[in-house]
């Protein structure tokens, strides 16, 4: 079987968050989705041992920041192979707070989801979180960053926490992380 295969599935580049007791954490994710129109019902795919998934477990509730295409990588690499459970990762970036407590991102976002989640899936290493959409909004005039340019323009990796993981680009990764 030739897991590069799947690299052949659309993705896009998000920053998932959520709140729990007044704190705030978030990560990027490759796999959101709209599954329903009435009600908008999105899904995410978030790696259990991530701090995001905790936080979505406790309060219900998650937000979904799409990213601009011109997203640096540094910002990326704050949000997506740092942890939450180390470090502030809302410090120094321009965020404002939704109505259901959790935080969207407005550095190199050109829009944001907001959700009460509905329902919840297993799926091994994963949970799925349906979340109904409450709110939304346009931040600004761009165009998303696919899962495709950020590897192939970016040159971006992708952790091991992550679905779409395939284990030869451990190498690669670890480069970014010493830098």
């Amino acid at each position: 079987m030739d897991p590069n295969v799947l690299h052949n599935i659309s993705y896009g580049m998000y920053v998932i968050s959520a709140n729990k007791e007044g704190a705030f954490n978030g990560q990027i994710a490759n796999t959101v989705f709209q599954i329903t129109n009435e009600p908008v019902v999105i899904a995410i795919s978030i790696n259990k041992q991530n701090l995001t998934c905790e936080f979505i477990e406790t309060s219900l509730k998650f937000s979904v920041s799409i990213l601009d295409k011109e997203t640096p990588l540094n910002f990326i690499g704050k949000f997506g192979f740092k942890s939450g459970r180390k470090e502030n990762k809302f410090k120094d970036i321009k965020f404002k707070v939704l109505a259901s407590g959790c935080p969207v991102v407005l550095d190199n976002a050109i829009a944001y989801l907001e959700t009460k989640v509905i329902n919840k899936f297993n799926c091994g290493t994963h949970t799925l979180f349906l979340g109904e959409l409450i709110n939304s909004e346009m931040i600004k005039i761009g165009n998303p960053m696919t899962y495709a340019y950020y590897h192939e323009v970016k040159h971006g990796v992708t952790p091991d926490t992550a679905p779409t993981f395939i284990k030869e680009e451990v190498m690669k990764i670890q480069n970014i992380i010493d830098k």
